[in-house]
């Protein structure tokens, strides 16, 4: 029996469920794949090299980037739009939509990204530097590259839809941010499906490295596999990551008449500020926001069966997650932590709408995935029902709550429930 929640009281119209699922990631480009390799200890961190900055690591994505694009459109794009369209288009094919034949007027794109631009812009220059710096030669294409709604326009190009669309900027928390407005704007009747999740092309700005290592904070290792290390005794850093995960949100109601597969519900949410410093977190607002959105979905601490934790690897940052978790779930005997950037990397303004992707399937198979490379837990990050090495199988799993928090003090919270 599902614990009841205040969605129970709201009518089906009200009700915003997920009805699709769009990825790539790198270790896998689509859900199915990217589940099994969260369950078979895949790492998707490999050797990289950036201009200016040299040999370091990263998550890097390995679709194919021509499924949706002819490479007309890959030159004339961005990364970040090309990764969005790729698990856009995967979502709704994923979700059954009956697309041919869907008033795209009614479709809203909300796309959560941590930055764009900067590769854009770090190009150009490096471009015109050859032409000793004659902005002459400075691509027409620089403009709708960066402007902020790009790459939520992209995929809205892409895709036929007339309904609205923009990006979400919210740092590290995006992904979540982004599931959050696609709900809201179902619930205020501005759209019947909304395509809402995160995006990030990270991994192709130098400046990104540099100032991460300029903070001791790019996570070094001499096998990749083992590089992102959150909560572990050893850990030294962040992995940049690069991918995108799009979801398909729907009314109840809608998904029901036309009979589709539900994949989840969204039972709860909610977005704060630390509004105490540019990158150190703070742990008791990180807990507020926990707590404000388990009070909006009517649920205790102990009805949460699988945290998915924001922890990136950082000494800090763990840690005082860890704090606010222990003092949420300190006393909770069934709740089970883990962490899915382990395998992945930091994808930034994706991270949050991946992770949740690699613990939805936890409603149907009852498994909870691992955290990975935790070979001498952190004193300092003990936490209850925290889960690493191997995967667990637990007797059944009704919600999961998803956690990103990003630079500036944002925090988001997302609470999904088994339907």
């Amino acid at each position: 029996m599902i614990a009841p929640s205040r969605v129970d009281l709201l009518p089906d119209s009200q009700r915003i469920v997920i009805t699709g699922v769009g990825l790539t990631s790198p270790n896998g480009n689509d859900w199915a794949n990217f589940r099994q390799a969260l369950l078979e200890h895949r790492s998707g961190v490999q050797p990289y090299e950036v201009r200016y900055f040299g040999a370091t690591l990263a998550g890097v994505c390995d679709f194919d980037s021509q499924r949706y694009q002819t490479k007309k459109d890959l030159r004339r794009g961005t990364r970040a739009g090309s990764i969005g369209i790729y698990a856009a288009n995967e979502a709704i094919r994923h979700s059954g939509l009956g697309w041919e034949n869907f008033d795209r007027s009614r479709v809203g794109i909300y796309i959560g990204v941590t930055e764009h631009g900067n590769v854009e812009t770090e190009n150009e220059i490096y471009q015109i530097k050859g032409f000793d710096y004659d902005t002459s030669v400075w691509s027409h294409h620089h403009n709708p590259r960066t402007v902020a709604n790009n790459p939520a326009g992209e995929i809205a190009l892409n895709l036929g839809v007339t309904g609205p669309h923009y990006t979400i900027g919210a740092a590290c928390a995006a992904g979540n941010a982004g599931l959050i407005q696609g709900a809201q704007m179902l619930r205020l009747d501005e759209c019947d499906v909304a395509l809402a999740g995160g995006t990030s092309e990270s991994i192709h700005t130098f400046g990104i490295f540099a100032s991460f290592n300029s903070q001791n904070a790019l996570a070094s290792h001499s096998d990749p596999a083992k590089a992102s290390r959150p909560f572990d005794r050893d850990r030294n850093g962040i992995v940049v990551a690069e991918g995108s995960c799009i979801y398909v949100l729907e009314r109840l109601s809608d998904a029901r008449q036309r009979g589709a597969e539900i994949y989840g519900e969204l039972a709860g949410y909610a977005i704060n500020t630390d509004a105490t410093d540019f990158v150190l977190p703070n742990p008791e607002r990180q807990a507020q926001c926990v707590q404000l959105a388990l009070r909006r979905a009517g649920l205790e601490p102990e009805d949460i069966d699988i945290v998915s934790t924001h922890a990136t690897g950082t000494s800090s940052g763990d840690t005082q997650e860890c704090v606010a978790l222990r003092s949420v779930f300190g006393e909770c005997k069934t709740v089970r932590i883990n962490n899915t950037k382990s395998f992945i990397g930091h994808a930034m303004g994706a991270a949050g709408a991946l992770e949740l992707a690699g613990n939805l399937p936890a409603f149907r198979d009852n498994v909870v995935h691992p955290t990975i490379n935790v070979d001498h837990l952190d004193p300092a990050c003990e936490l209850p029902g925290l889960v690493t090495a191997d995967a667990q199988e637990v007797a059944g799993v009704d919600y999961i709550l998803n956690n990103s928090f990003g630079m500036l003090g944002i925090n988001s919270v997302v609470i999904i429930r088994r339907v």
